[in-house]
């Protein structure tokens, strides 16, 4: 990307010069940096804690994805990449250790320095680095992968670089990132971006090639063929510039990782019976239970294995879109909880084996508490009290129906709320003042849960429909789908928002005021809560531990009492089937359970064990 196109796009200063800064307060540089203390580990640390730092190399790893894709560039805002190439085919400054809150240490940078207050941050790059090509990673390539994915990038790297004033190379290996808004995750954010190689990019602009326009990585995985919609092959670099460092030891063992495409999610399972496929996770609970007693699990070639985690629940569920009306009104959302009727849904799905999400931080410490609002929570919400939705100040919890089909007692609070709104029964069909009989849409799309949403939907329709309300259950493909939410084309759809144990700015884009206009933002509900945007900003600059878990309490509960889900199932366990030659550190889970830095990342192929 030419510079000049840069400069037309944002007066940013980048300096690519050597300069240095004397005026700012200088720290001294560490190997790691944590939200808040120190990072666990020494400088001296030997590996990370959830690895085995002994694993052997070898063997191949094939997973399974439902759909297709037309692009292998996951940085571009144009077409549909495999969502594992982000976190497999590169490497940022700094990498996360999943057995903390939130802790970084160094990766492409030897490095990190910030100043007190976080207003910038510093890194200082491995002289060792090198791109899959064996060229080295410079401070130019830093400062144009910033700019890049900031400007013209995938628009989940916009955020960061609206907050950054300057990115200035201070030294041949160190460069500097000043922010304009006070946010102390900052810091971290910025040591997290992918680092690409700015010369493959000279004459051509950023994301506009084709599928074999494969973005340069540092990783130790480099995509080598590929079928379009079929399969993407992933191998191992022999001579991966970063295999000795103590961050990595342990981790990538596979020499090669194969994603298969499928049609649906019933097919893909069907392969993994058959042992096309390396592994699959279950999220249904029932199907765990009764359906993986196959052959293949009797003889033992196909093992079960749990992990369970210390993460927040997060939010998963059915999601009403506020920008349309009815259910721009709590009263209508709040009749629409009360009509689902989680605890029949759940013994007909699950045999009643999966908990349900009781907040968007349930099971965690940062969950809100029951009861009223006290303390630094209290203090936080109260010049919002005048507009918060019923139950946040007071304490609220979610309809509990008898477990019965019928949900009486549920569906009597749920007409009444109706009514208090303006609906009511006409000729059996639930009616404003103006006629309008009340029809919902909820949209879904084919991927990994799609069946027990679609499950979920149809006893849904049925309660609605005692009612007077007309549920109608669209299922489209993939890019059918992604157009609609992007338009925000739906009364409701399914949505999944995972939540880290340091949660921050990514809150405001899920849930923030200037997003949700926006097309194709990550804010489904429409919110425009001034109270959830300040507890946003109160998370982002608290100085301690105590007063972030205070405000993400008060978070959570302007949330859940806003009644903007449905919610579902609690994932709180971690379930994968794997083939018996795959081994994991069974006496070191992480803090963070089961993922893509549990597995494959440290995972390994062992024909003997």
């Amino acid at each position: 990307m030419r510079s000049e196109f840069f400069r037309s796009l944002r007066p940013l200063s980048v300096i690519l010069a050597i300069v240095f800064s004397g005026g700012a307060a200088q720290a001294d540089p560490q190997h790691g940096i944590a939200m808040y203390g120190d990072p666990a580990l020494p400088p001296d640390f030997v590996s990370l804690p959830y690895v085995n730092p002994d694993a052997p190399k070898g063997g191949q790893l094939i997973t399974g994805n439902v759909g297709g894709f037309d692009s292998l560039n996951p940085y571009a805002r144009k077409g549909s990449a495999p969502w594992q190439l982000r976190f497999l085919t590169h490497e940022s400054l700094m990498g996360r250790s999943f057995d903390e809150p939130f802790s970084l240490y160094g990766l492409l940078a030897e490095s990190i320095e910030v100043s007190d207050s976080r207003d910038w941050v510093e890194f200082t790059l491995r002289e060792e680095a090198r791109f899959s090509d064996g060229s080295p990673v410079t401070v130019e390539d830093v400062i144009w992968s910033y700019e890049t994915l900031g400007t013209v990038g995938n628009l989940r790297y916009a955020g960061l670089w609206q907050k950054i004033d300057s990115i200035t190379a201070t030294g041949p290996r160190s460069v500097r990132i000043t922010f304009n808004v006070e946010d102390r995750e900052l810091a971290l954010i910025a040591g997290l971006r992918p680092i690409l190689k700015k010369a493959q990019w000279d004459g051509t602009e950023f994301g506009a090639g084709g599928i074999d326009d494969v973005p340069l990585g540092t990783s130790p995985y480099v995509v080598d063929r590929f079928e379009i919609d079929r399969s993407v092959v992933l191998k191992r670099n022999p001579d991966y510039w970063g295999k000795d460092l103590p961050f990595r030891r342990g981790t990538h063992n596979f020499d090669e990782i194969r994603i298969e495409f499928y049609g649906d999610d019933t097919v893909m399972k069907e392969a993994f019976k058959a042992q096309a496929m390396s592994f699959t996770r279950e999220f249904n609970a029932e199907r765990w239970e009764t359906q993986y007693d196959f052959p293949a699990v009797q003889r033992g070639d196909i093992v079960l294995a749990e992990f369970p985690h210390q993460k927040p629940s997060g939010i998963t569920g059915f999601v009403m879109n506020t920008r349309r009306e009815p259910l721009d009104d709590w009263r209508v959302r709040d009749a629409l909880l009360h009509a689902f009727n989680f605890e029949f849904i759940n013994d007909t799905l699950t045999g009643g084996r999966q908990p349900r999400i009781t907040s968007f931080f349930s099971n965690s410490e940062l969950a809100m508490q029951d009861g009223p609002a006290e303390g630094r929570v209290l203090e936080l919400l109260e010049p919002f009290a005048v507009d918060l939705m019923p139950g946040t100040l007071e304490g609220y919890a979610l309809p509990q129906s008898d477990g019965t089909k019928r949900n009486r007692k549920n569906l009597r609070r749920a007409i009444k709320l109706l009514e208090e709104a303006g609906w009511t029964v006409q000729d059996g069909v639930l009616k404003n003042a103006e006629g309008q009989p009340l029809e919902l849409t909820v949209l879904l799309k084919q991927d990994a849960l799609i069946q027990q949403a679609s499950a979920m939907m149809d006893i849904y329709a049925f309660a609605l429909s005692r009612l007077g309300i007309k549920l109608i259950v669209q299922q489209t493909d993939k890019a059918q789908f992604s157009e609609r939410e992007s338009n925000y084309d739906f009364d409701l759809t399914f949505i999944r928002r995972s939540i880290s144990l340091s949660p921050g700015n990514e809150q405001a884009l899920y849930w923030g005021s200037d997003v949700a206009d926006q097309p194709g933002s990550r804010n489904l509900m429409g919110m425009k809560n001034p109270a959830a945007d300040a507890m946003i900003r109160a998370m982002l600059t608290s100085q301690s531990r105590e007063d972030f878990v205070a405000a993400t309490r008060a978070l959570d509960r302007v949330l859940t009492a806003g009644r903007y889900v449905i919610p579902v199932h609690n994932y709180a366990v971690g379930r994968v089937a794997h083939l018996k030659q795959l081994h994991y550190p069974k006496d070191r889970l992480p803090l963070y359970g089961d993922g893509i830095h549990f597995l494959p990342t440290v995972w390994w192929w062992d024909e003997k064990q």
